[in-house]
């Protein structure tokens, strides 16, 4: 092989790596599917229909906070559509539940402004949950309608129903 030719072959395999090895070095993360998102919501009414709790307003949304999947059980408060979109939005641009932010944060000192309780459509009560899939933070589901703990309880009931296919 002349030179000319080692040099040019040696010059294409060097841009070959250099444009190929961002891309095969991007991370792998789990996405939070529709399908998945479908079945956290069902799994959340049916154990708020069979806890006996009032009809329910269920949002799933991913990682940073869009808007996947939504649930409205008929006769539940219509303004409790919009406090369940937000207590997921929340879950999902801090990945902790809203109850923490709420405990931990906020309330911790009544007598200290902290201002993330200003922050627009930041919900500090209880009713979203972040959701996981190892250590990966894939999206949030918020529910609405019932108590805090109670709409806790049935977020964390969609969140387990869908555990395997987290993995």
């Amino acid at each position: 092989m002349s030179r000319r030719r080692l040099f040019v072959a040696a010059m294409a395999a060097v841009f070959f790596m250099l444009s190929v090895a961002p891309a095969i070095s991007l991370e792998m993360r789990p996405l939070l599917t529709l399908d998945i998102a479908e079945k956290i919501a069902l799994a959340c009414e049916i154990f708020g229909e069979r806890e006996g709790y009032r009809p329910l307003n269920i949002a799933v949304v991913d990682e940073q906070g869009n808007l996947i999947y939504f649930r409205r059980s008929r006769n539940s408060f219509r303004g409790s559509a919009d406090i369940a979109i937000n207590k997921a939005w929340t879950s999902a641009k801090f990945p902790f539940s809203t109850r923490f932010l709420g405990e931990k944060i906020v309330n911790r000192d009544p007598n200290v402004v902290h201002g993330i309780q200003f922050v627009d459509r930041l919900i500090v009560f209880p009713g979203g949950l972040p959701i996981m899939a190892g250590e990966h933070h894939i999206g949030a589901v918020g529910v609405s309608g019932a108590t805090g703990d109670q709409d806790e309880a049935c977020a964390q009931a969609g969140i387990d129903a869908v555990k395997d296919l987290l993995k």
